[in-house]
């Protein structure tokens, strides 16, 4: 059932003025919902007949501009539910009116979230959004359009393009991920209407191809750990400490070592968030990582392994600097 607007004059209400407050009623499924227009006239300017303000009304013809303005907001939106066939409420009715879809392009979007990585110090999956805003110029020519534009056709075209550029499966499902992902934040937003999403009948999960398995038995693990480097050589005797740290800890990753202070070491274990997903880890701290540490840790640097220096502490701090 569609919804009725009408404009009235509140006579229930009477401001300090003697004026009675307009107000515009939307009626929908036998609720009633009541919005002020802001303006007020005297009850004895208003045809209750007509529901319109009188020839002599003061300020006639802003009234009606008025009136007729927010009329027709209503009706418009009204006449957008019905077209989309999309049910609603008159408290979503309103909402709709009072909080309209903001207007964004696909490469402000994805420029204000790249933006928003960069501030959580998520560096590389910025930088990833980054490389795929590039490809999606380069297939597109443009990124001014909105994402309403972007169906199915469009990623159809896209998912061609990148085979056509020899761009892997993987690859692909990578980027079409990725977008799937910004537009369910522009959806969020409230920048595109939840009807226009195309993932629905695209499905992404075709964009995965098993590779060949890339670990490393135990035997080659050992292997290293048990390398005998040349003490003379400190990038060889770190590199393979710093191997054997990563193992010892549960998989450490580089980034996460480097940044790695005394604040992470609490009761014997290790405690960080991983620069990547933001996730809180917590392992025991082996005797052996401990050993590495106590070989590398120095009084002069704040961090744990001698990979960054104490500058890069002091800028990370003071500004969004990330090396």
């Amino acid at each position: 059932m569609n919804a009725t607007v009408n404009i009235l004059c509140y006579r229930s209400k009477k401001l300090s003025n003697g004026e009675n407050p307009l107000m515009i009623r939307i009626c929908k499924d036998g609720k009633k919902k009541y919005q002020s227009l802001g303006v007020s006239v005297k009850p004895e300017y208003w045809d209750f007949d007509k529901n319109q303000p009188k020839r002599n009304c003061p300020n006639r013809d802003a009234i009606i501009q008025i009136i007729s303005h927010k009329y027709n907001e209503f009706t418009n939106q009204i006449f957008e539910f019905k077209t989309s066939n999309k049910d609603y409420t008159t408290s979503v009715l309103v909402e709709r009116v009072n909080k309209p879809i903001k207007a964004k392009t696909v490469k402000e979007v994805f420029e204000e979230q790249i933006q928003r990585l960069f501030d959580e110090k998520r560096r590389g999956y910025a930088l990833s959004h980054k490389q795929f805003l590039n490809s999606l110029i380069a297939f597109n020519k443009h990124l001014d359009n909105y994402f309403s534009d972007i169906d199915i056709t469009w990623l159809r075209k896209y998912e061609t393009w990148l085979r056509g550029n020899n761009i892997s499966t993987n690859t692909i499902g990578v980027r079409f991920r990725t977008l799937r992902a910004v537009f369910n934040v522009a959806i969020k937003e409230k920048i595109v209407k939840a009807e226009y999403y195309p993932f629905e009948n695209y499905n992404v999960s075709k964009l995965r191809q098993e590779t060949v398995k890339r670990s490393i038995s135990k035997d080659d693990i050992l292997s290293v750990i048990s390398y005998p480097y040349n003490e003379e050589n400190i990038y060889e005797k770190l590199s393979i400490n710093l191997f054997t740290f990563s193992y010892l800890m549960a998989g450490i990753n580089f980034v996460d070592i480097a940044y790695l202070t005394c604040v992470n070491i609490i009761e014997n274990c290790l405690v960080y968030f991983r620069k990547k997903t933001n996730k809180l880890i917590k392992t025991p701290l082996q005797t052996k990582a401990m050993a590495i540490i106590s070989k590398y840790h120095s009084n002069e640097n704040p961090y744990l392994l001698a990979i960054l220096s104490a500058i890069c502490l002091t800028l990370s701090i003071s500004s969004n600097w990330v090396p």
